[in-house]
């Protein structure tokens, strides 16, 4: 599982980070963010305001509050997804994986001395993965899942799935909601727990949502079975990830960092609003608001109760749609050039250390080869051992928003661990008079053969285990979008194939000054809007 309970955290992702930047004998560098931040233009959000249309976060809270009348313990309820998950792998793991030489266990907290509050991971029970046999060396493959992208008949979800199989008959043709992949992957995810809804009297099966799509052979549903019922619960959520949070606690993060929850909120709530009033709304037989799940342990009893539960989770509405928002952000791997959801590789829990990313590449088949998504192990490891992967370079911002933790190699602190940071966002001017010129040097100039944008988005980091210096990448940019007076000759069109990268270079002092006195203003601007908070 890749959530766990920090709500203490999110004052480590905000005003510590932009002091560190601001404080000459810390440094400071960065690394860009995945994308370039939006250029939408969106109202201000106040608290106020933000409390008057937060009906959704309130049912989150009452829906967490009335879990004290929960006869699962949590414990239980671990052990018992657990086995669910583990029967579908060993009754039907090899329809799909090549390999998966893993079993999904609970991961009882640590007893680590040198774990300290902060070390949230390893501070209660959770999912995660256990080696099934033994890794004898690093970069050594525990799974391997395919794709199957052309009609989504694999474990493995993507969003053009949604567009282009699950609901191509339902959304209109180029539909693009404001929280893109992410809301996709979500809709996708709600289909999946639609297809396993039960009549709650009987526990008879009663599918909804687009309960034929995508197809797959019962082998391989089961598998899909069996994950989705091992997802964290929406009372579960409440308290591990942000997104379903209370008001209070979001209002905190909010004011206390310069990755603004509000703004994730308003998209997610605009999508549902337009989802709800536009397609949902409109046929409830299909996309009903909830759902019933059968919970039920493989050698549990029609006598045991705690092995036997009738679980009701949010579904197509705003508080299903932003609950399912929490398990992509929380869940996905860009892999092969999309962000996917990897059933069963995502429960293998982050480690600072020895682990790996997932990666793409070709899996064998009886077919040929196929692309697909690997899980390595960082270390050798017996069996029993967890598998730990690396959920990637990001923030402490990103993470606390993504999964719900800051792990420990984000931390500034005096035990060590690496800086914390701020993200801060540069643009090309709407009103620079050489505006056209620079965009054409970004079209020009490639990312992984795709067009940079005119705004940018870094994450900037200072502090203890910094190395002091700025990230080149930002400064490239930051040089660019200086550029004017005597340097603008550079600009020419005899230039626009070399100019990119003259800009890796310093171009003159003035430039430099400029530079640099736009990542102060940056900082400057970050902790005023921090301070200017409710």
């Amino acid at each position: 599982m890749k959530i766990n309970n920090s709500h203490h955290f999110f004052l480590l992702a905000g005003f510590g980070t932009i002091s560190c930047l601001t404080n000459p004998t810390d440094g400071f560098s960065s690394s860009v963010s995945a994308g370039a931040s939006s250029s939408r233009v969106r109202p201000a959000w106040t608290s106020e305001r933000r409390r008057r249309v937060g009906t959704t976060t309130r049912t989150a809270t009452a829906l967490r509050d009335s879990a004290e009348n929960d006869p699962i313990d949590n414990t239980q309820r671990l052990e018992t997804l657990a086995k669910i998950a583990n029967e579908a792998l060993s009754s039907h793991g090899t329809e799909i994986f090549k390999p998966f030489h893993a079993r999904v266990a609970v991961i009882p907290p640590s007893n680590d001395d040198d774990d300290d509050d902060y070390d949230v991971p390893r501070q209660f029970r959770r999912l995660g993965l256990i080696a099934s046999e033994p890794v004898s060396k690093a970069d050594q493959t525990i799974a391997a899942i395919p794709f199957y992208d052309s009609d989504g008949s694999g474990l493995a979800l993507a969003p053009h799935l949604a567009t282009k199989v699950v609901y191509k008959d339902v959304l209109p043709e180029g539909y693009d909601g404001w929280t893109g992949d992410i809301g996709l992957l979500a809709m996708l995810l709600l289909n999946e727990m639609a297809r396993l809804h039960v009549d709650a009297a009987t526990g008879d099966a009663s599918p909804k949502g687009v309960s034929d799509l995508p197809r797959r052979k019962p082998p391989v549903q089961s598998l899909m079975n069996a994950y989705v019922a091992a997802l964290p619960s929406h009372r579960e959520m409440s308290e591990l990830h942000p997104l379903l949070w209370n008001e209070e606690e979001q209002e905190i993060l909010q004011s206390s960092s310069t990755k603004k929850i509000y703004r994730l909120l308003d998209d997610v709530d605009d999508d549902a609003a337009w989802l709800e009033e536009t397609l949902w709304n409109a046929d409830r037989r299909t996309f009903p608001e909830t759902v019933s799940l059968r919970i039920r342990s493989p050698d549990g009893t029609d006598d045991d109760d705690d092995d036997d539960w009738i679980e009701e989770r949010p579904c197509f509405s705003p508080e299903g749609f932003r609950y399912a928002v929490a398990l992509v952000r929380s869940r996905s791997f860009f892999v092969d050039g999309s962000l996917r959801l990897l059933p069963f590789l995502d429960f293998a829990n982050h480690g600072d250390f020895d682990s790996y990313e997932i990666s793409g590449g070709g899996i064998g088949t009886l077919w040929g080869s196929a692309k697909g998504a690997f899980l390595k192990s960082g270390k050798a490891l017996n069996v029993g051992e967890e598998v730990e992967i690396s959920y990637g370079p990001k923030g402490p911002a990103e993470y606390l928003l993504d999964h719900g933790f800051v792990p420990g190699m984000c931390r500034c602190s005096p035990r060590g661990g690496s800086a914390i940071t701020a993200e801060l966002t540069f643009e090309v001017d709407d009103g620079d008079r050489f505006r056209d010129d620079k965009l054409d040097v970004l079209e020009y100039e490639t990312y992984d053969l795709a067009p940079m944008d005119p705004s940018q988005s870094f994450d900037v980091v200072g502090g203890v285990g910094s190395t002091g210096a700025p990230d080149p990448a930002m400064i490239q940019f930051l040089r660019l979008v200086k550029l004017g007076g005597r340097d603008a000759f550079l600009l020419e069109s005899i230039f626009r194939k070399e100019v990119w990268g003259f800009m890796s270079e310093p171009v003159s002092e003035e430039n430099e000054r400029d530079v640099v006195m736009g990542v102060i203003d940056a900082c400057e601007k970050a902790l005023e809007d921090m301070e200017g908070e409710d």
